[in-house]
């Protein structure tokens, strides 16, 4: 099997890094899918490797690993060599660099964000932060104001403002992180409210209330005693006079009766609501049917 041959750097190569390997894209081109054919191409990636490296670096400081953006060029890097047809006429080089380049922005793009943002906000971000970076002309200046920098860019205040909050929101905080003046260790997590487990407790309280008021005496008697001041069912008996399992079908026939008018009461609430919406849907319907315009039609003479 022939290897990719390394030959000293032609005039025609704009890259230091290129290597001649003309001949052996026409040879992997004529060659069918096999286990000749992978291997050729591996080593037509690992001759391009440093051009799709050099890629990657220019994108470094961005938020992203070196690492990282160098596996994704060489994603990029895979799929140019499997694309490449040299019967085009077309070299390789200006070939890759658009597939490569484009992987990695599409890299930025999706995978990147902690949070999903529309393309055209990333797109008004990047040209926020190339603005930024041009009108900054030292360490200590300052965030170039909205308008300076929309003049600058050529875009309207507003698109600006966009594009300054997606530059904050390109990386998230933990929920672990503190304040920039919290001396104390108070976290974000702290500042999160928390469900108030009583409110549960409130509308089962209200649910039930109308249904108690329809119980007789001694049934609500038992309830009372029973939950309110925490009196055994044999305590209970020996006040009402009656035995402690009498006391105990008392307390389920009630819960059991409670239950049922509840569920019952939900279930009526629900048919009206359905039947209210319908009946809106159906005012609204009948309403833009008098709204719409009669064609009038000429008959023939």
């Amino acid at each position: 099997m022939c290897a990719v041959r390394y030959r000293p750097q032609h005039a025609r190569h704009s890259h230091d890094d290129a290597p001649d390997t003309a001949e052996d894209f026409e040879r992997l081109a004529a060659l069918p899918e096999g286990p000749e054919r992978e291997e050729l191409s591996s080593r037509l990636v690992e001759a391009w490797l440093p051009m799709a490296h050099r890629l990657a670096a220019k994108y470094r400081n961005r938020g992203e690993s070196l690492e990282d953006l160098e596996q994704v060029a060489a994603l990029g890097l895979v799929k140019a060599v499997n694309r490449y047809d040299p019967a085009q006429g077309t070299p390789f080089v200006p070939f890759a660099i658009p597939t490569i380049t484009g992987e990695i922005r599409r890299h930025f793009r999706d995978r990147t964000w902690d949070v999903h943002v529309p393309r055209r906000i990333q797109e008004l971000r990047n040209r926020v932060r190339t603005a930024v970076r041009e009108l900054s002309t030292g360490l200590d200046d300052g965030l170039p104001s909205v308008e300076r920098i929309a003049e600058h860019a050529g875009m309207s205040e507003e698109d600006v403002a966009a594009g300054l909050e997606a530059m904050d929101s390109f990386r998230s905080l933990s929920l672990d992180a503190t304040g920039p003046n919290a001396d104390d260790g108070f976290s974000l997590a702290d500042t999160f409210g928390e469900t108030e487990p009583e409110y549960e407790t409130v509308v089962a309280r209200e649910a039930v209330k109308p249904c108690l008021r329809e119980l007789p005496e001694r049934q609500r008697r038992v309830l009372y005693m029973r939950y309110f001041r925490d009196m055994t069912q044999s305590r209970i008996g020996q006040e009402l006079g009656i035995s402690q399992m009498h006391v105990s079908r008392l307390l389920s026939k009630s819960c059991e009766r409670v239950r049922q008018q509840v569920e019952h009461d939900r279930r009526t609430q629900r048919v009206r609501r359905a039947e209210r919406s319908h009946h809106v849907e159906r005012d609204r319907a009948a309403e833009r049917g008098r709204r719409r315009p009669v064609r009038s039609h000429a008959t023939a003479a």
